[in-house]
Order: C-alpha cells, then structure tokens, then sequence
C-alpha cells in the first residue's frame, strides 16, 4: 500500500529552524511531483510549496517565499522541507501529499494532489 509519512515538526521558538521529510514507502517518488500544504486551526488548507519530479521547477506560496526551501533526494525517496526564520503565523499542521499529473511542474492546489500523508505539526511560539 503506498503511503507518505511526514516527520521534523515539532515547538520552535520565533526565528527558528526546522526540516520537515516526507518518506514514501510503497511506491517510487521519481514520477510524482510532491507538494507541501498546511492548514492551521479554523484555516484552509494552504499550499507551502512543490517540486516537480524531474526537480526543474519549483513554487512557493508568498507567505514563505525566501524563508521555505524544498528539496528531494530521490535515492532516498524522499522530500524535504528547510523552513528558516519561522514565524508564529507558521504554525500549522504540515502534510505533504504527491501528484502524478506533471513531470515538469507541480501545483499549490491542494485539490490537485492524489495520495497524502498524516501530517506533521508544526508549532512557533512568540
């Protein structure tokens, strides 16, 4: 059964670091364009940010441009998320889910994604 797992969340204060992965197991991440979405308390689902399978292409949501790197490691089959200077406003449930619709590009729709891991909570206190 193919699935995602998200692990790295955790409390950080203002200012802080974390690295979020997200392992598949089950089935190669090579095809899919992974994308990384969080959704806090009373909020939508927003999009973070994707990677394209092929790596070319990358999308940030404004809020975490410059701040926000994704990366993948496709020997390890896995997705990560570098999240620098965090902010209160970051704190949120982390998921990453995949999509197989591109090769070339990848989406911040969440509506778009097909298979989604558990999430990972994120919390930055003030």
């Amino acid at each position: 059964q193919p699935h995602l797992v998200e692990s790295g969340g955790g409390l950080v204060k203002n200012g802080g670091s974390l690295r979020l992965s997200c392992a598949a197991s089950g089935f190669t991440l090579d095809y899919d364009a992974i994308g990384w979405f969080r959704q806090a308390p009373g909020k939508e689902r927003e999009g973070v940010s994707c990677i394209s399978a092929d790596s070319g292409r990358t999308h940030y949501g404004d809020s975490v441009k410059g701040r926000f790197t994704i990366s993948r490691d496709h020997e390890k089959n896995a997705v990560y998320l570098q999240m620098n200077s965090l902010k209160p406003e970051d704190t949120a449930v982390y998921y990453c889910a995949a999509s197989g619709d591109s090769f070339v590009d990848c989406t911040l729709d969440y509506q778009d994604m097909e298979l989604w891991g558990k999430g990972t909570l994120v919390t930055v206190s003030s």
